[in-house]
């Protein structure tokens, strides 16, 4: 099992932490198999989907 918690991110806060521009995030997210939980219209995005990304990708 991955680290992080269920805390709900906002397209900038995983923007901000991966350093990249938030339209980056909008627009590839699915290329890269982030898995968003729509609040409304809004995306938004577990910080352990977002560790899991990280591991997988990075180590």
């Amino acid at each position: 099992m991955h680290g992080g918690s269920y805390r709900l991110l906002t397209s900038a806060e995983v923007a901000d932490w991966l350093k990249v521009s938030e339209l980056t995030i909008k627009n590839k997210y699915r290329m890269w198999g982030l898995k968003p939980q729509k609040v409304g219209r809004l995306l938004r995005f577990r910080e352990r989907d977002v560790i899991a990304y990280l591991e997988e990708k990075y180590g």
